[in-house]
Parts: C-alpha cells; sequence; structure tokens
C-alpha cells in the first residue's frame, strides 16, 4: 500500500510540472528564399491616402512670427489663425463634415475630401496665402487613423497611425512586441470594407516580409496574431488536467485517504 502511495504521489507531481506553461521562441527574420512579386497582387500595393468624411485633421501654421504681414489688422488676424511657429505652435484639430468640407478660422469652408494629406496641404496653405498670410508655411496632418491589434500581442487596442507608411513592424514594436505564444509565421491582417473583407498572411519568420509591400498599414486595418501550436496544446492540456485530472486525483487522494485510515 506504501508503494501505490508513493507511486500515485510521484504520478501526480508529474502532472502539476507538466501542466505548467513552457517558454515558447520565435524565430523572426530567417534567411529564407525571396517572395517573387507574382505573390503580391496589384491591389495589394497601397497608394497614398485620401481624406474622408468624419476624418479629424490637425492643422498648424509653422510660419516664423517675423514673416507675417506687419499691418495691424492682419497682424491680430495672424496671432488667431492656427497658433505661430514662435508661439508653441497650438495644435488645432479640425472634423471633416459629410460634405466633404472642413472649416478653418479666417478662411472658412474649404474642400479637403478625396485630396492626400499632401494634396491637402497645400490647398489649404493658399487660401491662407491668398487672404490671410504671407508666404505660409502649413503642416496638415490626419489624426484619426488608427488600426486595431489583438492576439499574442503584448499591448493589445487601438493604436494611430502617426505617420505615413506605417509597417506592421513598426506597429508591432509600438505594440511591445509578441507574445511568447505567438504564432510568428501566420500574421493576420484583415482589411476593407464590413461586406468585403480581406485576410492578408505574412510570415515574419521569413526575412523577406520586410519587403512585402501588403505589410505597409492602412486605415481601418485590424491586425491579428494567433497562438502557436505549442502553446495551444499547453493550454488545452492544462485545461483538460485542471477540469478532469484534478478533481479525479483529489477524490481519488481523499478516497486513499480514508481507505488507509480504515484498514490501519
Amino acid at each position: 500500500m506504501r508503494h501505490i502511495i508513493y507511486t500515485y504521489l510521484i504520478f501526480g507531481l508529474f502532472l502539476i510540472c507538466t501542466s505548467c506553461s513552457t517558454r515558447q521562441y520565435q524565430t523572426l527574420f530567417q534567411q529564407k528564399n525571396a517572395i517573387s512579386d507574382s505573390a503580391y497582387n496589384s491591389a495589394d500595393v497601397i497608394s497614398e491616402y485620401r481624406i474622408k468624411a468624419q476624418d479629424v485633421i490637425q492643422v498648424r501654421n509653422l510660419q516664423d512670427t517675423k514673416y507675417l504681414v506687419t499691418n495691424t489688422s492682419s497682424a491680430a488676424i495672424n496671432t488667431n489663425v492656427l497658433g505661430s511657429g514662435t508661439s508653441a505652435g497650438t495644435d488645432q484639430n479640425f472634423q471633416v463634415d459629410d460634405d466633404g468640407t472642413v472649416i478653418l478660422p479666417a478662411i472658412g469652408r474649404i474642400k479637403v475630401a478625396g485630396y492626400t494629406r499632401t494634396e491637402a496641404q497645400k490647398l489649404v496653405e493658399d487660401a491662407y496665402r491668398k487672404d490671410v498670410l504671407v508666404n505660409p508655411i502649413i503642416e496638415l496632418k490626419i489624426v484619426s487613423l488608427k488600426v486595431t491589434i489583438l492576439g499574442e500581442i503584448k499591448g493589445q487596442g487601438n493604436f494611430p497611425l502617426t505617420k505615413a507608411h506605417t509597417t506592421l513592424i513598426e506597429m508591432i514594436g509600438a505594440a511591445g512586441g509578441i507574445t511568447d505564444k505567438a504564432n510568428e509565421t501566420n500574421i493576420k491582417i484583415i482589411r476593407g470594407t464590413e461586406k468585403n473583407p480581406k485576410v492578408i498572411l505574412v510570415d515574419l519568420s521569413n526575412i523577406q516580409s520586410i519587403n512585402d509591400p501588403r505589410t505597409v498599414l492602412q486605415n481601418g486595418d485590424i491586425i491579428y496574431i494567433a497562438q502557436n501550436k505549442r502553446a495551444t496544446r499547453t493550454d488545452n492540456f492544462q485545461s483538460f488536467t485542471s477540469t478532469v485530472f484534478q478533481p479525479a486525483l483529489l477524490l481519488f487522494n481523499t478516497a486513499l485517504i480514508i481507505f488507509t485510515l480504515i484498514h490501519r
């Protein structure tokens, strides 16, 4: 009976130890065969984003005050238009209306929907040059663009696209990197409309994925990083042992103790 108890205790200890998760390691950016150009659809090449209704843009006047017009009335306007570069460069955000226009200080409504950031910046700059400023230096950013990262990433959530041509690698880095359980060979980028979503698969174990034009992120992209098979098996085993083996182990242990006490 004593040998049975010892054997049983060793078996229980084995189950407890094997139920603990083990650290997984990724093999990122290995030197593999180049991805052929035919693997990329021409539609995957990302064109520059065009402003849409409900987008939020940030407009700043970077002009130094010494370049402002000197007459009193214009100078009075200039001190209130978007903030000057020498007065802390106040950031001001403006939402694009459903008709594609945005209301800006001193110049009123101007259509920006359908234009790229660079094109809209030139339009705004020309409008201020015509009516308000002398040789203005206008900076325009689209601040409402974002992507969503889910799954085996250290920082899940929504992340803004703060610059043009932000890549998947840069965004993963901004989110703290992938976890030990991540499947680095099968990362999904879900993009497109709700009625016509498209799934792009990226293999980060291949260093050629850095050159994949599809990994340049677009507004509204959803990045999903699933568990690798080892982590999935470990989690399934832990779940099975916690729901089946451990209760059975406890029940058998209790019965064994009772049996031992009775037959002393």
